[in-house]
């Protein structure tokens, strides 16, 4: 019933004004080889990763301007340039930090991981829970100590970062309860699966929180909750035992950037509006080792659509439309669409002349013959000219199967909210994501240039540029939907 429903949507969407068209003129500018070279340029160790907030990130930046330059794209960032800079505001735990069980001392990211980013001191006893039913005990202003306990509604294992996600969803569960119960300090101890996948997640802890200036700062626990490994149980759970807590917070800015460039349009009214194609060019740097490789490459997340990015430049520059074509490569994807909340609230053109954001986020893996399409269904979809358009470009040239599934709302992955268009989407700009979904690469070292489907990784380089060639060449921008 579902497949048939989402049939007849499509259908009545493909009713709509824009149907087969000419075909866009430059195709042949998209070259498999151009493709393959600049990813494994890009992908190659000698960038660390590109992580955001580290010279890495910027490196990266300007060998993606260099080759904007090269394709024939003009700055259009801040005075003059290809770049938008912006500070990153870094919180974390300063490694001076201590926590003593019994008087020994923890070692901190190996030992003992501080969840809470804050200034706190507390010494005194320590107050053990057998099981979440002991909350019935007097736990105001108490150091409070338990094993973990699994979350209510445990994600399914298929889902993405899963270690990650079950950690989150214990600590908050349990800790909510916790503190409403008075604790003044929370120490869980890891269990089975939270330790066998801590080395990541405890990375994430380590590395702290990232933000941008003037963003609503997100809620965080007024008291410390402390996340320990397996076997320290048998230390808090002692008779007489105590704790020590010294934690001491750290702050800093660090620099960041949008790399953006444009091609002047050819009619010479729509020539002042934009058909905006985005992607990210940051990745997560350096991390824990996974079969001792300690460098997260990031080829398909998200150095194929940086890529794919360059490829249609050279077609779009070799023939420009009717409207420009605005570039943006956000930075600081990976610490929360940061790059793209930037720019969006601080524009390098008029945000109003842009008609369309077509965005990209890996588009180099999985099975050939399919692809996935976000923004297509409510409540996500936000325009069904663009819809139709980014459909009828698809079926004029890359034929894919589409999977639409990941773009329902009950999606466990949530997917549509993890990439660049939203914060151009809540703008009201018409918005679509294009992927290939996710992989057991996704976010691990082994996410390499030589594991990406180059035939592939063409053919949604076509379909974005003729999505964009279809935009770039109505008389009528794509409308937003009426709510």
């Amino acid at each position: 019933m579902k497949k048939q429903f989402y049939s007849l949507l499509l259908g009545l969407l493909l009713t709509g004004p824009v149907m087969a068209q000419n075909l866009a003129p430059e195709l042949s500018k998209i070259k498999e080889t151009d493709l393959k070279k600049d990813l494994y340029d890009l992908a190659s160790d000698v960038f660390r990763g590109r992580r955001a907030g580290v010279l890495d990130e910027l490196r990266s930046a300007v060998w993606v301007s260099e080759k904007a330059r090269q394709a024939g794209l003009k700055p259009a960032g801040e005075d003059g340039s290809y770049y938008q800079f912006y500070n990153l505001k870094r919180s974390r735990i300063a490694s001076s930090s201590s926590v003593l069980i019994n008087n020994q001392s923890l070692k901190l990211w190996t030992d003992v991981w501080p969840m809470t980013i804050m200034d706190y001191q507390n010494d005194g006893p320590v107050t053990w829970l057998n099981s979440m039913a002991d909350t019935t005990k007097n736990l105001n202003g108490k150091i409070v100590a338990m094993n973990i306990q699994a979350p209510a509604a445990i994600p399914p294992k298929w889902v993405s970062l899963w270690g990650f996600r079950y950690t989150a969803l214990a600590v908050r569960q349990q800790s909510l309860v916790l503190m409403r119960h008075g604790a003044a300090a929370i120490i869980l101890v890891a269990d089975d699966q939270v330790e066998s996948l801590i080395s990541f997640t405890g990375f994430h802890f380590a590395e702290g929180d990232y933000s941008i200036p003037g963003a609503p700062e997100a809620p965080t626990p007024k008291v410390p909750i402390i996340l320990t490994s397996k076997g320290f149980d048998k230390n808090l759970s002692s008779a007489n035992a105590t704790v020590a807590i010294h934690l001491k917070s750290e702050h800093f800015d660090y620099p960041s950037v949008n790399v953006v460039a444009k091609a002047d349009g050819t009619d010479p009214v729509l020539k002042k509006e934009y058909v905006l194609f985005s992607g990210h060019h940051d990745h997560d740097g350096v991390g824990p080792a996974v079969n001792q490789d300690s460098i997260w490459n990031g080829a398909d997340d998200n150095g194929s659509v940086t890529v794919a990015l360059l490829a249609v430049a050279r077609a779009w520059t070799a023939h420009p439309g009717k409207r420009s074509a605005l570039f943006v490569w956000h930075g600081a994807e990976e610490r929360g669409l940061l790059g793209s909340r930037w720019f969006v609230a601080h524009p390098t053109v008029d945000l109003k002349s842009i008609v369309a954001v077509l965005n990209g986020d890996m588009i180099g893996r999985n099975a050939p013959d399919s692809a996935a399409l976000l923004g297509i269904l409510p409540p996500h979809r936000n325009s069904s000219d663009l819809v139709n358009m980014t459909l009828a470009a698809n079926k004029d040239y890359s034929n894919f199967k589409l999977d639409y599934s990941w773009d329902e709302e009950s999606h466990p992955e949530h997917w549509y909210f993890r990439s660049d268009h939203v914060p151009y989407a809540q703008a009201g700009i018409p918005s679509i994501f294009f992927t290939t979904l996710l992989h057991p690469d996704y976010h691990t070292p082994k996410d390499e240039a030589d594991r990406i489907d180059y035939p592939k990784l063409t053919t949604m380089s076509k379909w974005i540029y003729e999505t964009g060639w279809l935009v770039s060449q109505t008389q009528k921008k794509p409308a937003l939907d009426k709510k």
